[in-house]
């Protein structure tokens, strides 16, 4: 219930925000709610197996490297912008 509940919010703001970093912030909240989910999944199916916590580690290090990427954008984007509203960035359009 508690990651059903992280996530839900996680899912709300990427969806409703329109910063950067809140939206980089709600997917961070979203990747720690499917952790939650994981380690709780492997706790209750099979406790002697380490899958769940292999599975969990993993998604942190996907997570850390998609908040050092995401970061160098909404920074880089910054200083070409002077802003970080998600619908303000049209880099790709000439």
């Amino acid at each position: 219930m508690v990651a059903a509940g992280l996530f839900s919010i996680g899912l709300y703001g990427v969806l409703a925000r329109r910063n950067a970093i809140a939206i980089l912030m709600s997917i961070e909240l979203m990747l720690n709610a499917v952790n939650i989910n994981l380690v709780a999944f492997w706790r209750y199916q099979a406790p002697l197996a380490l899958n769940g916590q292999a599975f969990a580690a993993f998604v942190f290090v996907v997570a850390a490297a998609e908040a050092a990427v995401g970061l160098a954008l909404i920074i880089t984007i910054y200083r070409r912008r002077q802003s970080v509203i998600a619908e303000d960035v049209d880099l790709l359009k000439w």
